[in-house]
């Protein structure tokens, strides 16, 4: 069994309206300055909890407000934008903004550049403290070690693994996610699912992560179509922003497989949501997979909500599961439905063989000539 370190966050609150309490934190009392890096929705919502801080502390307030993924430039235009070291950076957002506050938690010494620390496990002792909120509940960037940045200049993903981007304290408001749109609720949601899939089948699963990926799956299919169908169910929020952190604490010890291998291209040269694109992919990875990990795939279906007793036929019923609820949450179905050319596939299977860091954990060896069976399947 594979040796494992988990590295958490050492506080992690979880509750309705918890930004109330932000101000109070321990590590903002500490701090002189502070950096707020904020999605440009909830910009003025925050307003409410920088504005009172401007008396006690020096504040710089960076609205995130860019589509798509981050990239290597846009990460150096935030970091241009600093006035000075902070103490205490706080990002509010996304997967994309919390991956941004990190890298300028870790960075923003200026004592390493970026292209240093691409790769695992590469960043100095970070000496910025650093507070994560998410606002969607997708990627667990909250939780994970990971942060990863587009180099737009050769439509490739890089990613910045390391210990010290596990943030110092989380926060869990589910209150912040009620307006978000339907179609960024799904895609968001099906992403944290894989992640929680992914760990729970590859390589690399262990007991410990099999606690969190197994009830991350539960939570988000139990909850997901309640909170496409209505934004303002709290308690469909909470369950998924649960699962996400729960999908995100699997990202550290054992990380995702062919599923985001296979996203890789699509996310790089289409510019598709990483959430799309991996709620596409999942079910044929996911019957791809299973006759490699039969008992586990079964187990997976069973968490998704299927009944069957023959472990076969759980896996087809766990498979169907998965279409039907990203069909039920408005997933197209198809790569051509989305403006994705079939003739792109050969360049897609190409992005995807290179990325063995994850395709290595995947339970079935892939080679390029499955890749492109998958990619078929989507059209």
């Amino acid at each position: 069994m594979k040796t494992i370190q988990l590295q958490l966050p050492s506080s992690i609150n979880i509750g309705n309206n918890l930004m109330e309490t932000l101000p109070s934190d321990s590590r903002i009392m500490r701090s002189q300055r502070l950096l707020f890096l904020t999605a440009a929705p909830l910009a003025q919502q925050m307003q409410a909890v920088i504005e009172p801080l401007k008396k006690t502390h020096s504040v710089q307030e960076l609205i995130y407000d860019y589509p798509g993924e981050p990239t290597f430039e846009l990460f150096g235009q935030l970091l241009d934008q600093l006035t000075g070291t902070p103490d205490c950076v706080i990002g509010t957002g996304g997967g994309s903004v919390l991956d941004c506050a990190k890298l300028l938690a870790a960075l923003g010494t200026r004592k390493q550049q970026l292209t240093e620390v691409i790769g695992m496990q590469l960043v100095n002792r970070r000496t910025i403290q650093l507070i994560c909120i998410p606002t969607t509940a997708g990627t667990g960037s909250e939780m994970s070690p990971n942060a990863i940045l587009l180099n737009a200049a050769t439509q490739a993903k890089s990613a910045v693994i390391s210990r010290e981007l596990v943030p110092d304290a989380v926060y869990i408001d589910p209150s912040l996610t009620l307006a978000l749109p339907a179609r960024i609720t799904a895609e968001t949601g099906m992403d944290a699912l894989s992640h929680c899939i992914e760990s729970y089948t590859n390589i690399n699963a262990h007991p410990v992560i099999d606690l969190y990926a197994l009830e991350g799956i539960k939570l988000i299919a139990g909850h997901l179509r309640q909170a496409v169908a209505d934004g303002t169910n709290i308690d469909a929020r909470t369950a998924l922003l649960v699962g996400s952190m729960y999908g995100g604490i699997c990202l550290g010890p054992v990380n995702t497989a062919a599923v985001h291998a296979l996203s890789y291209g699509l996310g790089g040269k289409f510019h598709i949501g990483h959430g799309l694109a991996n709620a596409m992919l999942l079910p044929p990875v996911f019957e791809f997979n299973a006759p490699a990990s039969e008992y586990r795939h079964a187990s997976v279906a069973r968490a998704l909500g299927a009944t069957a007793a023959n472990p076969t036929a759980c896996i087809a019923e766990g498979a169907a599961l998965l279409r039907s609820l990203a069909s039920e949450c408005g997933i197209p179905a198809k790569l051509s439905d989305i403006g994705i050319p079939e003739g792109a596939i050969p360049e897609l299977v190409a992005t995807a063989m290179e990325v063995t860091r994850l395709l290595n954990n995947n339970p079935r060896k892939m080679t390029p000539e499955d890749a492109e069976t998958i990619y078929r399947q989507l059209f």
